[in-house]
């Protein structure tokens, strides 16, 4: 969200007003949301997690998440055999009722610790535990030291953030379509931006926006997840923040001393974060859209594990990408958006693409591997 939406909204809540019910219900809500108390009483042993190993989860924890609510946990089965877990404080039920979102943002992590790995000389040997989106366990993997593709540079992984702002409206190039989807066309579809389905799902979006905005239950959930101080960052490590949210500079100051959770759900908050969504919708460079098969656990872990093969290709491309997922969440769904766009699939995710002059470093927090790992 920018400056010029955000600094009249800051302002006014510089002022002091309230919404105390709203704000009692927050915090109750944070307080159940703080993960890191289950964290063990004292670090996990070289022996129980080495640190390479340690060095590898931590950077799969790097992958996007939806609210960035980070919904994965790792038991240790040895010091290379873990089970990656389905952890349900991290699911968004109002806009990911089925936890769709989950499974994907849990296959993106899968597909993030696997080049962490092969960067350390490992190669994972992956079986799928999950039989619906909310089976508690999910994945069993096994890291092996065994010759296999290597993934020697960490930089774009270390770099990957979303980035909101600052697109330009130059169409995306086909050859670089074709570079970002290498290998994986069959389920990416990109859109021009001046096409007919480009416009259809520009117009949709901020139709679904607009819907999701006046939905009340979501912009509870929605509050739920923001970490607008210092405080409450550093408290819970996860969650959406002023600066990832790109309110920086004088704005960026008055929400992280001024704004709480409760500040969502008003009517200012709400139409300047709409105007904020019609701003972004004018000036991008085309959509990519990533369908399945069907819906089922092994088809959602896919297509995480391919948006983030994709975002990490896009770095390099100066590419920014932004995950818009109202209009999933909202009419028309990933069946009625496949049908609509003739792409005779479900929709999975919708990815506003458009260049950028270039890359800030990630500002968004991780929690710490011990508050997601488990002996």
């Amino acid at each position: 969200m920018n400056r010029r939406h955000f600094l009249p909204v800051a302002a006014t809540a510089a002022a002091g007003t309230g919404l105390l019910g709203y704000y009692a219900w927050d915090q109750a809500a944070a307080r159940t949301a703080q993960r890191q108390a289950d964290a063990p009483a004292s670090p996990l042993s070289s022996a129980q997690l080495p640190a390479d190993a340690r060095r590898m989860l931590y950077l799969a924890s790097l992958a996007p998440s939806g609210h960035n609510t980070q919904p994965w946990t790792v038991r240790l089965l040895g010091p290379y055999h873990w089970i990656i877990g389905n952890d349900p404080r991290g699911w968004l039920p109002v806009v990911d009722s089925t936890q769709r979102e989950t499974m994907l943002s849990l296959g993106a992590f899968a597909q993030s610790l696997e080049y962490a790995a092969a960067h350390f000389g490992y190669q994972c040997r992956w079986q799928i535990l999950a039989t619906t989106c909310q089976s508690p366990e999910v994945l069993d993997v096994v890291l092996e030291r065994r010759p296999g593709p290597a993934y020697p540079d960490l930089t774009a992984l270390l770099g990957r953030r979303t980035l909101r702002t600052g697109f330009s409206s130059v169409p995306i190039r086909p050859a670089d379509v074709q570079q970002l989807t290498s290998e994986e066309a069959a389920h990416c579809h990109f859109l021009p931006p001046a096409s007919e389905p480009g416009t259809y799902l520009t117009a949709a979006t901020l139709a679904a926006n607009r819907d999701q905005t006046a939905h009340d239950p979501a912009q509870h959930e929605l509050a739920h997840w923001m970490r607008w101080g210092s405080a409450a960052v550093q408290r819970h490590r996860d969650g959406l923040t002023a600066s990832g949210m790109g309110i920086t500079g004088p704005a960026g100051w008055l929400v992280r001393h001024f704004y709480d959770s409760a500040r969502v759900l008003t009517p200012a908050f709400r139409a300047q974060g709409l105007a904020m969504a019609a701003d972004q919708l004018a000036t991008h460079g085309g959509w990519l859209v990533l369908t399945s098969p069907d819906e089922s656990v092994p088809a959602l872990l896919e297509t995480g594990r391919r948006l983030a093969r994709i975002w990490l290709r896009a770095r390099g491309l100066n590419i920014a990408i932004h995950p818009m997922t109202q209009v999933l969440e909202e009419a028309p769904g990933p069946a009625g958006l496949g049908q609509r766009l003739g792409l005779g699939a479900p929709v999975q995710f919708v990815l506003r693409l458009g260049y950028v002059e270039s890359y800030a470093a990630p500002v968004t927090p991780r929690r710490p591997v011990e508050w997601f790992v488990r002996a």
